[in-house]
């Protein structure tokens, strides 16, 4: 009696293909493009976005397609008082890109490969202790805007997952490439792209979880819960020394 159809069957070989091939790409993906980095930056990075559209203004520090979108409608509406609460955002984030972009050059040089990312997660420590020490006197504005720096700086620096590219911080993309991958991985088999939709729909779940955590912090702790990403951002950055150390480097 025939109890699988193909199509079936090689679904189910594909799932299992698709967990060897993790445990492989666990031993020999650099520790800066692991899952478990990519899925901590997400948390980090919902908790941002979070953080500001809760207590800053409804502005966002990381999706800047969303700022963009309520300038242009204030804008539409006339109602020309609150276009600096979406463009000074905005402008952060570009100038947060450029810091840290003056952060990798200043860094390269000395060919360490973790350090890069350690340095831009100091960085991105400096502005969120910043803002939990002034974020309770500051206006929403310069609040908006330095997180914003971070969101950009964790942009810049991170953009790669087990080799291929991604981002912490916008999901649409992300949803894309779940359902090609979904796609692709059920009707023609394929072990890689279903083993991609796996990981990236693991940050989309960490990015949902780390803006649910900021909003239940947010009721607790106030403006304080922007140490919450912090948190976040050290363990990495932990994570990185110790393999530096494991490594001599």
């Amino acid at each position: 009696m025939k109890l699988l159809s193909p199509e079936f069957g090689g679904t189910i070989a594909c799932i299992h293909e698709t967990r060897r091939q993790s445990i492989v790409e666990t031993k020999t993906v650099p520790i800066n493009e692991r899952l478990v980095i990519g899925s901590l930056l997400a948390a980090a990075a919902g908790g941002f976005d979070a953080f500001t559209y809760l207590l800053h203004g409804g502005v966002f520090a990381g999706l800047q397609t969303g700022n963009l979108i309520l300038l242009g409608a204030h804008l539409g509406q006339g109602q020309f008082n609150l276009v600096w609460r979406f463009v000074v955002p905005i402008l952060a984030f570009v100038v947060g890109t450029m810091i840290a972009r003056l952060i990798q050059h200043q860094v390269k040089r000395y060919k360490r490969p973790l350090l890069q990312q350690q340095m831009i997660l100091v960085w991105e420590l400096v502005l969120i202790i910043t803002v939990a020490i002034l974020s309770p006197s500051l206006p929403d504005i310069p609040v908006s805007a330095l997180i914003s720096m971070a969101a950009a700086a964790q942009l810049q620096e991170f953009r790669k997952l087990k080799g291929g590219p991604f981002t912490s911080l916008m999901m649409t993309g992300n949803l894309r490439t779940v359902a090609e991958g979904l796609y692709d991985g059920i009707f023609h088999h394929s072990q890689p792209a279903l083993q991609k939709a796996a990981d990236i729909a693991t940050i989309i779940v960490s990015f949902v979880i780390g803006a649910g955590a900021m909003g239940f912090t947010v009721l607790h702790l106030g403006h304080f819960a922007i140490l919450l990403p912090g948190v976040l951002l050290a363990i990495i950055w932990t994570i990185f020394w110790r393999n530096s150390k494991m490594l001599g480097d």
